[in-house]
């Protein structure tokens, strides 16, 4: 009870009120890197759409989709949307001083795992609402590709 009030007090004084512009900075880098998953995820299949619509080969359609289901464990290419998160490592230096912030790898690390979870969430998903349409006819295939993917991309 006697400790309440003064970090009441401390708190409404020196964090809150900077709370929003550490919120919007931090967000910065973090919404550069989930951008750049979505970007990814994308582009990855509209690889496989392209190479589907230049061949017409089923088989190879599958391993293309297996592929796409191993790219959140990709570092290669999940290393770009990494890169972008990265950046916090600089803006939370001087929050570390300023505030007493410490751990700034885990807050990295923490977001580089959200990072992966989406990915993992979305070649799931993808995998998942595609699936059925394997058996389809081989015209309507590319179509309903890009279909799942404008679906997961929402």
């Amino acid at each position: 009870a006697s400790v309440s009030e003064p970090a009441q007090k401390c708190c409404a004084e020196n964090i809150q009120p900077f709370l929003t512009s550490i919120l919007e900075e931090l967000m910065g880098p973090v919404s550069s890197g989930f951008t750049e998953v979505r970007s990814l995820f994308d582009k990855e299949v509209n690889e496989i759409i392209q190479d589907f619509q230049k061949t017409n080969d089923m088989t190879r359609l599958k391993e293309n989709v297996d592929q796409l289901m191993t790219l959140p464990f990709n570092s290669v290419k999940m290393e770009p949307c990494y890169l972008k998160v990265n950046l916090l490592q600089e803006l939370l230096q001087d929050l570390k001083s300023r505030f007493k912030i410490y751990h700034i790898d885990f807050v990295i690390q923490r977001t580089q795992n959200f990072m992966q979870e989406l990915m993992e969430n979305a070649v799931y998903t993808f995998e998942q609402l595609f699936s059925p349409s394997r058996q389809a006819d081989s015209a309507k295939v590319a179509t309903t590709i890009e279909k799942v993917k404008l679906r997961v991309l929402k």
